[in-house]
């Protein structure tokens, strides 16, 4: 594929904050493979160790960290006085158009690619300027992370513009296509489903668990208990509240279960106070947000992955998890359902039948091992290659104008 591809994103590994950057990476890979010309840009600056297979452009000079300090909703502090001022999302997204411009006028795309509310007014404009057609690949919308009808009014607004100027739309997931039909009245016709993947040869590089992390856990598993984890950001989309509850129905049932929550989020200090006051801060462990490869040190201590999600376009933690030796249950409302069968499964309200699945599994050897076994079967079918030529075939259908 003989392609030139201007890939907008907000992240990259290792400065990624999830699964979007760790998809935008391997996409990419899998992409260059097969000969495409890639020019990835990121709204920071910083080096990206081991990319050496495309050109990563950083539009702004702020750092990865102070990316997030912006906060993503904080959209009234944009400051249209000064148009250098970094200190809100939207002077980062102003500047990011900006770079945009300058770069694709002095070097065409075939195709731009963008991912997300975030860069989809800079794929606009891209297409504005130069005739290029449009990709826009929704990794989630701001029905999933508001994980209610309602979120934040100019977020919808940005997502309906892109989604109306898409030449084509990439959605990860039925459960996504079905929201960008239903709530943006998008015609099925425009939209392609391409779940992820994962790539376990790059999980396989030589990482040795460090069983000094989480000791005590180790020490709970040898007296025979099970530990159930869950590895998300701690927002109202990730559905922790009824994750906690169900956590406090299985002890009271079986005592010999320990859960471990990593990542970090708003809803931090009102989960830390629920565990409290359901009697149960013992045996649920708080990590905070995790950096590098040390995740790998939790999917490892783990027996059984809870994604536990009110919303969730894909999520790639669970095969993350499933790589891991982790036995799976999944709300019905998480696309990666749609590409995995050997899992227990649950809407994300169900704290009681949760709390009977983790029962279920970690009272019974057999069902573990025949879980965690069975879905490695499945997930290792699935290969970024393959998410990279149905995204070559959406591009060479964008630039004809056909529909798929």
């Amino acid at each position: 594929m003989d392609m030139n591809i201007l890939m907008l994103g907000w992240e990259l590994p290792p400065h990624n904050s999830g699964g979007l950057g760790v998809a935008c990476y391997h996409m990419s890979k899998a992409l260059a493979l097969q000969g495409a010309n890639i020019d990835f840009v990121v709204p920071y600056q910083a080096e990206h160790v081991g990319i050496n297979f495309m050109t990563v452009h950083g539009a702004t000079s702020i750092s990865p960290d102070d990316r997030y300090k912006t906060g993503a909703y904080d959209i009234y502090k944009e400051n249209k006085k000064d148009t250098n001022s970094l200190n809100s999302m939207r002077d980062v997204q102003r500047k990011y158009i900006q770079y945009v411009e300058k770069l694709v006028l002095s070097k065409r795309p075939d195709v731009v690619h963008c991912h997300d509310w975030l860069t989809m007014e800079a794929g606009v404009r891209a297409k504005e300027l130069v005739g290029c057609p449009l990709v826009v690949h929704v990794h989630a919308t701001e029905f999933d992370r508001s994980g209610s009808q309602s979120g934040n009014q100019l977020v919808h607004d940005i997502e309906y513009n892109g989604l109306m100027m898409a030449d084509r739309i990439i959605a990860v997931s039925g459960i996504t296509k079905s929201i960008i039909m239903d709530k943006y009245s998008i015609p099925e016709s425009k939209i392609e489903v391409v779940h992820n993947a994962i790539d376990v040869n790059d999980l396989n590089d030589g990482y040795i668990y460090d069983t000094r992390t989480y000791k005590y856990l180790e020490a709970l598993k040898k007296e025979g208990y099970t530990v159930v984890s869950t590895i998300t950001r701690f927002t109202i989309q990730k559905g922790l509240f009824h994750f906690i509850k169900a956590a406090s129905k299985a002890i009271e049932k079986y005592g010999k279960l320990v859960f471990l929550l990593a990542g970090d989020g708003e809803q931090r200090d009102e989960l830390v106070k629920l565990a409290s006051d359901l009697g149960i801060s013992d045996k649920i462990f708080f990590t905070g947000f995790v950096r590098g490869k040390q995740w790998r040190d939790a999917y490892s201590v783990s027996d059984i992955f809870v994604m536990s999600s009110v919303s969730e376009p894909f999520g790639l933690t669970a095969l993350e998890a499933a790589h891991h030796n982790n036995a799976l249950i999944i709300t019905r409302q998480s696309g990666v359902g749609e590409v995995l069968n050997n899992i227990f499964r649950y809407d994300f309200w169900q704290e009681d039948v949760l709390a009977d699945q983790i029962i279920g599994i970690a009272t019974s050897s057999a069902l573990r091992k025949s879980l965690q076994k069975n879905v490695k079967d499945e997930y290792c079918r699935l290969s970024w290659l393959d998410v990279a030529k149905s995204c070559s075939r959406v591009y060479n259908l964008a630039a004809k104008g056909l529909t798929l």
